[in-house]
């Protein structure tokens, strides 16, 4: 059996997390991808929201739902998930570039 693909799980049969879900989790409690999640609402969706408007809590949603999965474990074992979450983080990353240079 071929290993490499197995997925690690707890002993009560979920997926065991790893450095993506690690990274995920890091990710929803920066206050800089919040208000990245709040600017990009205003700009793709011309929504009218406040800086400071989404939670930890609306960051794990976006997440899940874009790298659709139902939990940031999945995304150390779906590589279409993983490849989701890289380009939620270069995305992110590209807009704390753009910002942080004079």
């Amino acid at each position: 059996m071929n290993t490499q693909h197995q997925a690690s799980t707890t002993a009560g049969g979920e997926l065991k997390g790893g450095r993506r879900a690690r990274q995920a989790a890091m990710l929803c409690q920066d206050e800089g991808f919040r208000l990245w999640l709040d600017r990009r609402a205003r700009a793709k969706y011309n929504m009218l929201i406040d800086d400071g408007t989404h939670t930890p809590e609306d960051a794990r949603d976006f997440i899940l739902k874009a790298c659709a999965v139902a939990s940031r474990a999945e995304l150390d074992h779906n590589p279409d998930a993983a490849k989701r979450f890289n380009q939620i983080q270069y995305h992110y990353n590209r807009y704390l570039r753009r910002f942080q240079q004079p």
